[in-house]
C-alpha cells in the first residue's frame, strides 16, 4: 500500500485534515462560511474540500463518499441543490445526519461540516 501521509494535522482538536493512504484521501472537517447562511456554508465547505483535492491533483469528481453533519435535517434540501451544482451528476455516496455542533460558534456559527473520500487513480 505504501506510506500514509497526514496533512492539515491539528495538534490542538487532534485529528488530520486529510489523509492520503494507497488510492485513496480521506478529508475530515471540511468547513466554510461560518455564520453564513446553509447554502453558503455549503459551498465554503465544498470549496475547502476542493481546495485539499487541488493540492492531490484532484477535483469534486474524484469524491466517491461524503458524510454530512447538519445542525438543522430541515437544511438537506438546500445541501442537495448546491450539490446538483457542484457535482453535476457525478454524485458520491452520501450519509446525512443531524448534529448539534456544541463547541463550534453557538446557534449561529456551523451548520454543516463536510467528510469525504476521494480515489486517486494510478498514472497509466
Amino acid at each position: 500500500m505504501g506510506e500514509i501521509k497526514r496533512y492539515d494535522v491539528n495538534e490542538e482538536n487532534a485529528y488530520s485534515g486529510y489523509v492520503e493512504a494507497g488510492d485513496f484521501i480521506f478529508l475530515s472537517f471540511c468547513v466554510g462560511n461560518v455564520g453564513q447562511s446553509i447554502e453558503q456554508q455549503v459551498e465554503g465547505a465544498l470549496d475547502h474540500m476542493s481546495d485539499r483535492l487541488q493540492r492531490a491533483n484532484l477535483t469534486l469528481d474524484s469524491i466517491v463518499k461524503v458524510d454530512i453533519l447538519l445542525r438543522d435535517v430541515w437544511d438537506i434540501p438546500v445541501m442537495e441543490e448546491v450539490f446538483k451544482r457542484r457535482f453535476k451528476g457525478n454524485f458520491p455516496a452520501r450519509k446525512t445526519i443531524s448534529t448539534e455542533f456544541a463547541h463550534c460558534g453557538g446557534p449561529n456559527g456551523l451548520k454543516v461540516q463536510i467528510d469525504g473520500v476521494a480515489y486517486k487513480p494510478k498514472p497509466n
